[in-house]
């Protein structure tokens, strides 16, 4: 057998293909969809109250949050995952029994917060300093203006990048399989290597490949265009009624008309 036809046979059987699809549709896709959008809510959450911690004036809420992310950036995700579903274990079995679900989706919501912190931090502190004294000014205390103002705007000049940290979620969530999960709990990578490990071919796993290419290549896509979005902003001008330009986003006031219109004759 010549090599090319080994390669074929090695990662191209579609016999294996179809013989794991049904399960990977069934349980692997929705327990990786699971681990990930779990791990990113949580992870963001812990990882605003990070980035306002580490911008804080207080040295008892700024130094934890630096330590907490030098830690959980600077450790391998596998090592994490291994340390927290490992450690914690016996107290996970008082809790909520053998499941190893919950400690899985707190390791990986601990890895994210530390770099979604990170995130969030670079966008609040992108904001002028002018938008926070401005919503002094107005009456706003230091909590109000970050709360409905800053971190706001700062969220909204990251989202790109959060949703680069959610691809990192969905491909790190293989390693939860770590901890070993049962039949029902196994995401697309654990599916894939056990069909490989009993038929002895690739293909279930290259299959289980092709599935997380399918979750993250649209993602990225979407965050070129989210980018893109951002960076041109919304269209320059817009037409009115009259012919005349109009900037995008405002509203002309009531019997309001281009200089030189019959409303501005009417009013000389």
């Amino acid at each position: 057998m010549d090599p090319l036809s080994t390669l074929w046979e090695t990662f191209f059987d579609w016999d294996s293909m179809r013989a794991a699809l049904p399960e990977m549709l069934t349980v692997g896709l929705p327990n990786t969809l699971i681990l990930a959008i779990s791990a990113a809510l949580l992870g963001s959450l812990l990882g605003i109250l990070l980035a306002v911690a580490g911008i804080s004036r207080t040295r008892w809420l700024r130094w934890p949050a630096r330590v907490y992310t030098d830690v959980f950036r600077g450790l391998p995700a596998a090592a994490t995952i291994l340390l927290i579903g490992v450690g914690l274990a016996p107290l996970g079995m008082q809790v909520w029994g053998p499941n190893p679900y919950p400690l899985g989706i707190l390791a990986l919501s601990l890895i994210a917060a530390a770099y979604i912190g990170e995130i969030f931090r670079s966008g609040i502190q992108s904001v002028e300093a002018a938008q926070l004294e401005g919503a002094r000014a107005l009456g706003f205390s230091w909590g109000e203006a970050m709360r409905l103002v800053i971190i706001p705007q700062g969220v909204r000049r990251v989202l790109p990048a959060w949703v680069n940290q959610l691809i990192a979620l969905i491909k790190d969530s293989s390693l939860v399989y770590f901890l070993g999960l049962v039949a029902s709990q196994r995401e697309l990578f654990r599916i894939g290597q056990d069909h490989a490990a009993n038929t002895g071919n690739e293909s279930a796993l290259l299959l289980a490949g092709l599935f997380y290419l399918a979750l993250t290549v649209p993602l990225t896509h979407a965050v070129n265009w989210i980018d893109r979005r951002l960076r041109q902003g919304r269209p320059a001008a817009a037409a009115d009624d009259d012919g005349g330009l109009a900037l995008a986003g405002e509203t002309a006031l009531p019997g309001e008309a281009a200089v030189g219109g019959p409303a501005g004759r009417e009013h000389r």
